[in-house]
């Protein structure tokens, strides 16, 4: 076990910027590690930012992103309570990150529960058919079903994704890292996604952001 020096608690605070005495714990649970330390920072964070979900997110940014040349772009809102913390640079980093995010992985919708009826029925139908075409039994479909509807929201709900700076964690996780140090609850409110050339999504009129943007008031914390 390393030795939990006071320089080692420093180093620590100015990674993660926790408080003194969590860092000198998680670092005593760490057996002196400081990468592992950080891990455990990050489980405490994600575990107590649940606290603050049902807190109103009313201020924030619009963040954007452009993609190398010019062929692929985002805008994102993300909300937290205060102008405050609206322009630290963790939250400006944060939402930078979300909008680059979003580039990078296409999600279609914001959390789970944004999947539409529709959508959702006909990933099931599929699941299903598959299954089947398989071979697999009867009595286990329901449940290989599941599986598959669960790895479909990782696939298009933003904050079910792996985050794609770092696939430990997934983009909900992060948002939550960021709650726990700032004190102050974060959502992501909407998102649209711009890719030049791709008109005939829109065309038939499907957007591929559409699905990803509520309105204010059906902003809720991430889930």
């Amino acid at each position: 076990m390393a030795e939990i020096t006071a320089a080692l608690v420093k180093e620590l605070r100015e990674r993660t910027g926790a408080g003194m005495m969590e860092c000198k714990k998680a670092l005593v649970e760490a057996k002196g590690d400081i990468a592992e330390a950080e891990v455990v920072l990050r489980k405490h964070g994600i575990a107590s930012a649940g606290k603050k979900a049902s807190r109103v997110t009313k201020q924030g940014l619009i963040g954007s992103y452009i993609h190398h040349g010019g062929q692929l772009g985002v805008l994102v809102e993300v909300n937290c309570e205060s102008d405050f913390v609206a322009r630290t640079g963790d939250f400006i980093e944060l939402v930078h990150d979300i909008a680059m995010h979003i580039a990078a992985a296409d999600p279609r919708f914001i959390r789970k529960e944004d999947v539409t009826p529709e959508v959702l029925a006909k990933e099931r139908e599929i699941a299903r058919a598959r299954a089947v075409l398989e071979g697999k039994p009867e009595k286990i479909l329901d449940r290989i079903v599941e599986g598959r509807i669960a790895k479909f929201y990782e696939e298009v709900c933003l904050l079910d994704q792996p985050f794609v700076k770092e696939a430990t964690l997934t983009v909900d996780q992060l948002v939550k890292t960021k709650i726990a140090k700032l004190g102050e609850n974060i959502t992501v409110s909407r998102f649209v996604r711009f890719k030049v050339g791709d008109v005939a999504a829109v065309e038939s009129g499907h957007d591929p952001g559409s699905e990803a943007m509520p309105s204010a008031g059906e902003q809720s914390a991430a889930q």
